[in-house]
């Protein structure tokens, strides 16, 4: 008798299960068709589309200097030419992106949303850059696992308790700190120049220029690249980011001029 209950109970309980699930699908389009809605899957972006390109940071001997252009590529159109790619976090920390910059539109959202909850507990505690960096490892990580990544490389800077600090971050995950960084085709075209050239104790004033140096010659090989230019800087004397400013450059070279010679080296 009590078996019999039983399954006339859970007979009873999948009926009302069956129909208010159908009533719920009912409703479900009968309000897509009153709004005239489409209900489509939950998608995710499989490729970026407005991009910007390389972005190049140093240590050196006051603090740690970032710089990027501020070209937004559209595809491969040179479509935006005033996206500033650096942004200060706090008052001793520095983020470059490459990469989607829709993306890093919504990284800086979070890191704002981070720097006001700190701000309103206002317990005197300030976040050092190698936490933020810490923080946007775990962000881009978690992004990966839920295979919606954000796509930038980013490259996090700054200045905390006399030690300069300098670490990269890129869309999967994978992080790691130095003293040259360079992302996007600055990979290839940059970091040979700075392990030429880069020395610990470099002054400011060569810092900027080697950077400016970097960032000419991409502009002269990646069509992603512009010659409109930002640098950032973090020293014990805060964090700043400079207007942007063309590089000076010269055409008049004659791989530039006469095209691929033989054993000239340029593509």
């Amino acid at each position: 008798m009590h078996i019999v209950l039983l399954r006339k109970s859970s007979a009873s309980v999948y009926t009302a299960l069956v129909l208010l699930f159908t009533a719920l699908e009912m409703l479900c389009t009968a309000h897509a068709q009153f709004t005239g809605a489409q209900v489509e899957p939950i998608q995710r972006t499989t490729h970026p589309i407005v991009t910007g390109s390389s972005v190049i940071g140093i240590k050196y001997k006051d603090g740690i200097m970032i710089a990027s252009d501020t070209l937004a590529s559209y595809g491969g159109l040179a479509r935006y030419k005033d996206i500033r790619r650096l942004k200060k976090v706090g008052d001793n920390a520095i983020v470059g992106a490459g990469g989607e910059y829709s993306d890093f539109q919504a990284i800086s959202e979070m890191l704002d949303k981070m720097m006001q909850e700190d701000f309103n507990l206002d317990d005197g505690f300030v976040r050092s850059p190698i936490e933020i960096w810490s923080y946007l490892r775990a962000v881009m990580y978690q992004r990966r696992n839920k295979f919606n990544p954000l796509w930038n490389n980013l490259v996090v800077g700054g200045w905390k308790d006399g030690q300069a600090f300098l670490g990269t971050i890129d869309s999967i995950g994978t992080a790691f700190q130095d003293s040259l960084i360079a992302t996007g085709f600055g990979t290839h075209l940059a970091l040979p120049i700075l392990r030429k050239r880069w020395t610990a104790d470099m002054e400011e004033g060569e810092a900027r220029a080697l950077l400016e140096d970097c960032l000419r010659v991409c502009f002269y090989r990646d069509c992603r690249s512009s010659r409109r230019i930002q640098i950032a800087k973090a020293t014990a004397d805060g964090s700043v980011i400079s207007e942007p400013f063309e590089l000076e450059t010269m055409w008049t070279y004659n791989s530039f001029v006469e095209g691929n010679l033989r054993d000239d080296g340029s593509w």
